[in-house]
């Protein structure tokens, strides 16, 4: 084994010395009145977070600068018949829809809701005689509306209406569906669901920590950070609300990273101080010492969750925007209560944190301190990591080869767009929308709307008429409606699926005919063109601000131009498993049945971004907190290999502790019965597990054993600015002896152990 040396101090250690002693004064002072306006700052944010959900939206896929929405939105204005939101399905049983009883009651139901406040448009199989209205057997025909206004003020529309005119009336029974009914009724779903999420979450994950830390008390400091955090975020997006809209899927990221990143952050602050503790140190020196190293991690992780996070803001749906701002917000405020609160609850218990200690009767005698003691459970991992760097080729190659397989059917992935079938098939509004789509000749709500704008002649309005309809993948074009001030629009019913490939096609040929008016199209398919041409445009921005804040970011962590790489590179490697199973699973609808969701054939097309951003980022906290450790103890020894040991076994358990923790956060959110919801839990949880036990066990060891010494390496330039601006773990430049001999002795046993 080579020499084991000590770095000398650099000069951006000083001033992060004299800083972090600085902050620790602050947090530890005053510790209950730090707790007390904690408290205080919790209960006001529970009041100010109070019926958040109420204010949020449950649509936001559209490009609100694209085409479709232009088109929506003045057809909506113009021609508000033309996009129905509201459906109200009569079945009139055997008598039939075109019985005398059965068409005058409908009449007189049309006649009532025209005459409702808010609605608009509203027209009837009953008066306008149209079949696409009537289902091919004749038991049930559509009354079809639009409620205007802002989605939350149609929402309350439809509340207010929604009970005069479900259920019996007279000779018919009437059901509601529609896009509105739709996602009013996902709204519920989902506020339903994250309940019972919190109420699985909570009691496993502290049943959990209680496993990972044994006492009680500390296991109860990581819970109470996460609480914080979520309630604060809760607060946070109810004053977003107040300026824009916001997307009630961001509660169910507020709840999972809230849990996760608080209880990572806590479970990297408390380690550590029970480490000191273990060491002799006393309660502020043990305090002092974790703000100064765990605490500066913990920082850094969160600015590096936060950066993958804030990638979503460059798209323009508000569905991504809010996951966004979810996101900041309850990283920020976790980051912010593990080095405020934590620190001053430590100050407070002191050596209590490791009070009621419930493993004592399993441990049968051995030594119970917060650290990962010699030759438990901290040397396992280190023999794991010995192992795998004697055998590094052979590792990096088989782990890669296996990720990029698991990844695989991602390459089949199709793209579509939310649709009714996110909710369960007992849904009242799903219902009815399976209705309509398995037995009405066409989709009341649905096709492709072409408005035209601009003076026309009736032979000119004809002329376009026949052409769109002679277009390839076109079933029949109707139309024109007319209005005045030359504004009129067509209905196009193309073959096949309303967002089918064959669907899009049209779009983008009917954008394409040539008419002596202008013409803007929207449609179900159309918004679909639409988002995935925003998406597509914004994605190298989006990834370019992720991985140059990263590569700076652990630049300035480690100062290595080499690590920052990789770290980007076995990130994306680690997200490889959550692709493919999402395409296999939820496209390919393979456990369909076992997981409970209705496959469609392809995936919502925000979905991959807005995961690829939450585990890509989660993948970078579990990132440096291995590497710090790996740093620490670089600078301390100078020697690579035993540095690379040493942080696996001093965070592996750690890691993998914080990784199943998540993981069972994020399958509590999976458990929904919304399938993008369900996509997103079991997801991210999958690529927090394949991070955690994969890449950080097996990949990144072997890597870095095959970069040696190289691993380290900049430029003088690049490693003169990482001196002054760096940011460090490092604990090294305090005097005492340079080598951990019982550290350095382990090591060399297990590589002995390990010879042939």
């Amino acid at each position: 084994m080579a020499e084991v040396k000590k770095s000398a101090p650099g000069g951006g250690a000083t001033a992060q010395r004299a800083g972090s002693g600085g902050w620790t004064r602050f947090v530890t002072a005053r510790p209950r009145l730090t707790l007390l306006v904690a408290l205080v700052l919790t209960a006001l944010a529970v009041l100010a977070g109070g019926g958040v959900a109420d204010r949020m939206g449950s649509g936001g896929w559209e490009d609100p600068a694209a085409e479709s929405t232009y088109a929506t939105e003045a057809l909506a204005r113009q021609f508000p018949g033309s996009q129905p939101n509201l459906i109200l399905l009569v079945d009139a049983g055997a008598a039939g829809a075109d019985a005398p009883a059965v068409a005058a009651q409908a009449r007189k139901l049309a006649e009532r809701l025209d005459a409702e406040p808010g609605v608009d448009g509203v027209g009837s199989y009953w008066s306008t005689g149209s079949p696409a209205l009537r289902s091919e057997d004749g038991r049930k025909a559509v009354i079809a509306a639009r409620i205007a206004g802002e989605e939350k003020d149609a929402a309350a529309v439809l509340d207010r209406i929604a009970p005069e005119y479900r259920g019996t009336h007279g000779p018919v029974e009437v059901s509601l569906g529609g896009g509105l009914a739709v996602r009013h009724e996902m709204q519920t779903v989902i506020q339903e669901d994250l309940l019972r999420a919190e109420l699985i979450a909570l009691p496993l994950t502290l049943v959990l920590l209680v496993m990972v830390f044994g006492s009680a008390v500390a296991a109860l400091l990581p819970l109470g950070v996460g609480i914080v955090a979520i309630l604060g975020t809760n607060a946070v997006l109810r004053g977003i609300t107040e300026f824009t809209d916001v997307s009630v899927f961001a509660q169910n990221l507020t709840t999972a990273l809230g849990l996760g990143l608080a209880i990572d952050y806590a479970l990297f602050v408390v380690r550590r101080y029970r480490e000191e503790l273990a060491t002799g140190a006393d309660t502020y020196t043990a305090v002092r010492t974790t703000l100064r190293t765990a605490g500066r991690t913990v920082l850094f992780s969160a600015l590096t969750v936060a950066v993958s996070l804030a990638a979503m803001l460059v798209f323009p749906q508000y569905f991504l925007r809010s996951f966004a701002y979810a996101g900041i917000a309850v990283v920020l405020l976790a980051a912010t209560a593990a080095l405020t609160l934590l620190p001053a609850a430590l100050v407070l218990l002191g050596d209590r944190v490791n009070a009621l200690d419930l493993r004592r009767l399993l441990r049968r005698g051995r030594k119970a301190d917060g650290g990962e003691a010699h030759g438990g459970e901290g040397a396992g991992w280190g023999r794991a990591t010995a192992l795998v760097m004697r055998r590094a080729p052979v590792f990096a190659v088989l782990t890669t080869a296996g990720l990029v397989l698991l990844g695989l059917p991602f390459l089949g992935v199709r793209f579509g767009t939310a649709d009714d079938r996110q909710l369960p098939a007992t849904a009242s509004s799903r219902v009815v929308q399976d209705q309509l789509r398995d037995g009405f000749p066409g989709d009341p709500g649905g096709g492709i709307t072409v408005l035209a704008e601009g003076a026309a002649t009736p032979a000119q309005y004809a002329d376009y008429r026949e052409r769109i309809a002679g277009l390839d993948g076109v079933a029949r074009a109707d139309g024109p409606v007319t209005a005045g001030g030359g504004r009129a629009y067509f209905t196009v019913v193309p073959d096949g699926e309303a967002v089918g490939p064959d669907a899009q096609r049209t779009v983008t040929e009917l954008r394409a005919e040539p008419a002596p008016f202008d013409t803007s199209v929207t449609g179900q398919a159309a918004v679909l063109v639409d988002s995935k041409d925003a998406l597509a445009e914004r994605l190298p921005w989006a990834a370019a601000v992720i991985v140059l804040v990263t590569l700076l970011l652990v630049f300035l962590l480690t100062g290595s131009v080499l690590i920052p790489v990789q770290a980007v590179v076995l990130n994306a490697l680690s997200l490889t498993a959550m692709f493919g199973a999402v395409v296999w699973v939820f496209q390919d609808g393979h456990l369909a049945g076992f997981l409970g969701f209705t496959p469609t054939g392809d995936i919502e097309t925000t979905l991959p971004v807005l995961m690829f951003c939450v585990a890509f980022g989660l993948s970078m906290d579990y990132g440096v907190f291995l590497l710090s450790r790996v740093k620490e103890e670089y600078d301390r020894t100078g020697e690579h290999e035993h540095s690379v040991r040493f942080g696996l076994r001093h965070t592996g358990g750690l890691i993998t502790a914080a990784a199943v923790i998540l993981a069972v956060v994020m399958v509590a959110i999976g458990t929904s019965r919304v399938t993008n919801t369900k996509m997103l839990g079991l997801g991210v949880a999958l690529a927090v597990l394949m991070d955690a036990m994969v890449v950080r066990s097996l990949l990144v060891p072997a890597v870095m054993k095959l970069t040696g010494r190289l691993t380290w390496w900049a430029p003088g330039p690049l490693r003169r600015f990482h001196d002054r601006f760096g940011i460090s773990e490092s604990d090294a430049y305090n005097p005492g002896p340079t080598p951990d001999v019982e550290e350095v002795s382990e090591t060399r046993r297990e590589m002995t152990s390990l010879r042939p």
